[in-house]
């Protein structure tokens, strides 16, 4: 946990530092603008709206993605698999609905897929985000926390 931690902080850092330098649209701001795009094959949708709540920051790279890839990162990298026993994770705002996962691959999907569906990101975007993730989170592993080794004492 203490590395997934270490791992957490560093893409939140990363993910945010991207998202600034590269002021990226969302997919509403894109969709709402079709017919400014420069883009001839897409056309205006001005009343298109995502799921949920907009969040109050640029799209790219998705944030969700690099957190659950900086876990996938930890775990293979502790591990030595994407394989897991299984996880659950219950749904607090869907009562009933239980998530079950036997492996990070299947977790970041499912991540990465949601965002795209609640209309927040761009595919391109998730798998840009959960790739850096997991290379935050193998980097952590193998850099952090390693066993020194005791001087020789006379």
């Amino acid at each position: 946990m203490a590395l997934y931690s270490i791992a957490l902080t560093d893409a939140s850092i990363a993910v945010f530092d991207a998202k600034y330098h590269y002021e990226f649209w969302r997919p509403v701001t894109a969709i709402r603008n079709g017919d400014i795009d420069d883009n001839p094959a897409t056309e205006r949708e001005a009343t298109w709206q995502p799921l949920d709540s907009m969040p109050m920051h640029p799209e790219y790279p998705c944030a969700h993605c690099i957190q659950s890839g900086a876990a996938a990162g930890v775990i293979k990298a502790v591990l030595g698999s994407q394989e897991i026993p299984e996880v659950t994770m219950m749904s607090t705002t869907a009562p009933g609905v239980t998530h079950r996962w036997s492996n990070t691959a299947a977790y970041t999907e499912e991540v990465a897929t949601a965002r795209i569906w609640a209309g927040f990101h761009y595919r391109f975007s998730t798998r840009i985000g959960t790739e850096m993730g997991r290379k935050i989170g193998s980097y952590v592993v193998e850099t952090v926390m390693q066993l020194v080794a005791k001087a020789d004492a006379r």
